[in-house]
């Protein structure tokens, strides 16, 4: 598994590799933090949040979070090669959100909701009770 620093070593690296204008108005940056962050529709506690876009003007501005604990759940059996595979695609993925935003395109977060419902049936059709 990759240690903290390792990710966040990457997420630089990662982030340097794009062309600064992606970051336009994403004034908070990116910020990894130790957390575990089960999703609230979750159906058995097995659906994770492995990062977030965050738009709060008022308050804290625009940033992205990525969440440790919860990408070390999901992906830490991976190779550190492919978790380095996931790592990019999942900070591709919330900087797309941040992109779509500030066109006012909602087009990521719309299939977001679609593979949440998707997830959501395929475990209540196999846990009726939930």
């Amino acid at each position: 598994m990759l240690s903290f620093e390792q990710v966040q070593e990457a997420l630089t690296e990662f982030a340097d590799d794009l062309p600064r204008a992606i970051y336009k108005e994403l004034n908070g940056g990116i910020v990894l933090l130790p957390d575990v962050m089960p999703h609230p529709e979750s159906v058995n506690n097995d659906f994770y949040i492995l990062g977030q876009y965050h738009c709060e003007p008022q308050r804290f501005g625009r940033y992205i979070t990525i969440y440790y604990g919860s990408f070390c759940l999901v992906h830490g059996g991976l190779s550190d090669d492919a978790q380095r595979k996931k790592l990019k695609e999942l900070l591709h993925h919330e900087l797309t959100h941040h992109l779509e935003h500030l066109a006012g395109d909602r087009a990521l977060e719309v299939r977001d909701a679609v593979d949440l419902e998707r997830y959501q049936r395929r475990h209540r059709g196999a846990n009726p009770q939930a």
